[in-house]
């Protein structure tokens, strides 16, 4: 090799390459006035070097920019009203379905289908939501300051609204109160006929429906008469005089209790004798019922039909008895004349 190939050498040693330039196989042309780049040809016929771009110089024409703004079609805004149309007639439609498809083929009661039918229709609702604004573009990263902004308001101005609803989720999902339960709350009876999202509605004994919100039966007092176990016991107290005979008594209560068809044998009915009392010995018949709903009509009927038993036993219901004692009748005889003197003078 000649001493400008050395030569050359060194200065290609020396002198960076350009970026995005790789040099022919072979070494290039002698001396420094070689045309230095991607034009420049090997000699001997070689094929030119593939070009590299340079990190940074030039941009993916496919890449769309991170900051790029959404475009909004108007079939992007039909998509978005169709998803909620859908979800609207999924939330009538699908809960009912599945009920009579899937729940009633299984081992649950009715109230536990109500519940799951109702988590149903919140789920469909919260996704139909999210599908509906997220093909408009509304994702929760744009919503994120809203939603703060909301838990702000839920804090103070919607706290009990929020709350209600919270209520509701925790009585679906521990079910204290279930639809077709009896109970009472704020010295309110009646029948659970529905568990909405802020309230729940009870059926009075006059055919009333009381609106009360959820929150009232997860911070309040509640009487639930057929929660775990419907059997109920019904107390029917009555007094007889002090003349009767206790035994015929006792056994005259326990034969109404037996003959009357919706009294239960088991727990068997009890006829008790209490004490004494100011006018009467008081005696108390104690009977259980399978339900609530007999509750009235039974106790109706044990008061007729100790009655007519009595009566028909000679067993007198004794009433309160006061017994006077005058003592200075001579004052009254005095008394007497003086208003039969009175009465003679006016005539």
């Amino acid at each position: 090799m000649t001493a400008g190939g050395f030569g050359s050498g060194r200065v290609a040693a020396a002198s960076p390459v350009r970026a995005g330039v790789v040099p022919p196989p072979g070494g290039g042309p002698q001396g420094p006035s070689a045309a230095v780049g991607p034009a420049a040809a090997p000699p001997g016929g070689g094929v030119d070097a593939p070009v590299v771009p340079p990190p940074g110089d030039g941009a993916d024409p496919a890449a769309a920019p991170a900051d790029a703004p959404f475009s909004l079609t108007l079939s992007d805004l039909g998509f978005a009203l169709l998803v909620l149309v859908l979800s609207v007639v999924a939330t009538r439609n699908v809960p009912g379905l599945v009920e009579i498809a899937i729940l009633q083929r299984l081992p649950v009661d009715a109230a536990a289908r109500y519940a799951i039918g109702t988590v149903i229709r919140y789920l469909i609702v919260i996704v139909g939501t999210v599908v509906a604004f997220s093909s408009i573009g509304v994702t929760w990263s744009k919503l994120q300051w809203l939603a703060a902004a909301l838990t702000f308001g839920l804090a103070f101005g919607l706290q009990e609204i929020f709350a209600n609803f919270i209520s509701g989720l925790i009585i679906l999902a521990e079910r204290p109160v279930r639809v077709g339960d009896t109970v009472t709350v704020g010295g309110v009876s009646g029948v659970v006929t529905r568990i909405r999202m802020r309230a729940t509605t009870i059926t009075d004994w006059d055919r009333k429906e009381l609106v009360i919100p959820n929150k009232t039966f997860i911070t309040s007092d509640v009487i639930n008469w057929t929660l775990s176990d419907p059997t109920l016991r019904i107390i029917v107290p009555v007094g007889v005089s002090y003349g009767a005979d206790v035994d015929v008594v006792r056994s005259t209560l326990l034969d109404v209790a037996a003959k009357h068809p919706v009294v239960m044998a088991d727990p068997r009915p009890q006829a008790l004798f209490l004490g004494f009392g100011d006018s009467t010995l008081d005696f108390e018949l104690r009977v259980f019922i399978p339900h609530i709903d007999h509750l009235l009509a039974v106790r109706n009927d044990m008061h007729m039909s100790v009655l007519k038993e009595f009566r028909a036993r000679g067993i007198e219901i004794a009433f309160p008895q006061r017994d006077l004692h005058v003592r200075s009748i001579g004052d009254l005889a005095k008394l007497a004349e003086r208003r039969d003197e009175v009465v003679e003078h006016a005539e």
